[in-house]
């Protein structure tokens, strides 16, 4: 009997589906293959970054609590990188979205938080033509003059000498002037910002006491000055290509698919800790002299302690179901297959420990992504907080999901 008639007296039906069973366990073969690299190049990592390079000066354009260091999200970004945008739901000062940039890819970002939506524009952004000159020119008008505007700001005399209020009204106002340039406004609004701490009462940036310091209004036209060239050379010292940036002002849990403008390859984010750090409270002062509201941005802040302290009070479940909703997002957006990365500690609430990795997971596992890689890593002592008990977390895990859909 030769091949054909062999062929024509074995059921089709039967062959078929030994070929499409034969097509699978390939596939499945090599999907199992493909898991295994990923979490062999994950696990060749030092998550520690012990030996971490010296940071771009970029990273330290303005104060910011609690930040990524850029290490993390590199790494991420280069295992997973498929060519396609890279999501930080709570992209914070935007450590994430620069390393897409440092790496050829475009990003998408949400933060509810004002001030960190302004440093991750400035951070992603060109440098603006003529912004030594307009410092120049803002602070030699500024100091020539006065201003009779009354300030709206709670407890304002508690925390600024009056002298000091002075100086920083008659410069935002002189700022003012350019707002019809967004870089360059962006900037210097930036850099007065990054100053409000060092020139008010507050002991530090991370302690919330009032010091006497021997601060005058000349002092406060100087670190202005000084904030811009820092700014200005942190910018000039990228090398990379500014690819695009979408930046969302929003409560993540309120963003919509439609509000984006690109489809979404990887998700790499931190989303914040229940009950350990304080966003909001951190740039009170600096939302309330940019004309923000940091009480609202305190009302929806996830995690803000306050929420724990109140009546009808927050616990793990509100976290529970604020990353159910952020997954909800995720899946409007994420391509087929994509991966999630969060970073994410403990936190201490009432008492108990919660690890809320855990809570991510089971969320994630319900929204249909698999676990790719879990892995601890021990963070900086260095990072701090306005409370030190909850904010003092020494390890957090890095999570890698996949989407299944």
């Amino acid at each position: 009997m030769n091949d054909i008639e062999l062929l024509d007296c074995f059921p089709l039906k039967i062959l078929v589906t030994c070929v499409n069973n034969l097509n699978l366990f390939e596939e499945s073969n090599f999907n199992l293959i493909k898991d295994l690299d990923v979490e062999n190049q994950l696990n060749s990592i030092d998550w520690s970054f012990v030996n971490r390079e010296k940071a771009h000066p970029i990273e330290s354009l303005h104060p910011y609590p609690a930040k990524f260091i850029g290490e993390l999200p590199r790494s991420l970004i280069k295992t997973f990188n498929n060519g396609l945008p890279v999501l930080d739901p709570f992209s914070g000062s935007g450590t994430t979205l620069m390393e897409a940039q440092r790496l050829g890819l475009e990003a998408v970002g949400i933060d509810l938080n004002p001030i960190a939506c302004l440093i991750t524009k400035v951070k992603t952004s060109e440098t603006p033509a003529k912004l030594l000159e307009s410092a120049d020119e803002i602070v030699m008008s500024a100091q020539g003059r006065s201003s009779s505007l009354e300030l709206d700001i709670p407890n304002i005399d508690h925390w600024f000498k009056k002298d000091i209020q002075e100086a920083i009204v008659v410069l935002l106002e002189e700022i003012q002037k350019f707002k019809d340039d967004e870089g360059l406004f962006n900037v210097l609004r930036l850099s007065l910002s990054s100053i409000l701490v060092k020139v008010s009462n507050q002991d530090s940036d991370t302690r919330y006491a009032a010091v006497e310091k021997n601060i005058t209004a000349k002092d406060v036209f100087s670190n202005f000055l000084n904030a811009v060239k820092k700014i200005h050379k942190s910018l000039l010292a990228r090398t990379w290509t500014l690819k695009d940036v979408q930046l969302i002002h929003a409560n993540t849990l309120e963003v919509k698919a439609e509000h984006f403008n690109k489809n979404i390859g990887m998700v790499v984010t931190s989303p914040p800790y229940p009950n350990a750090y304080e966003y909001w409270l951190y740039h009170k002062y600096r939302m309330w002299w940019l004309g923000f509201d940091p009480l609202k941005v305190k009302e929806k802040e996830i995690g803000a302690r306050a929420h724990f302290f109140k009546k009808n009070a927050h616990t793990e479940e509100n976290f529970w179901h604020q990353m159910d909703g952020t997954f909800d997002l995720i899946d409007n957006v994420l391509v087929d297959k994509g991966y999630a990365a969060f970073v994410i500690g403990r936190s201490k609430i009432k008492g108990k420990i919660i690890d809320n990795a855990d809570i991510i997971q089971d969320v994630a596992s319900q929204h249909g992504y698999t676990k790719t890689a879990r892995i601890e890593r021990i963070i900086s002592s260095k990072s701090k907080s306005f409370n030190p008990s909850y904010g003092n977390i020494k390890t957090e895990t890095v999570l890698v999901l996949q989407k299944q859909k």
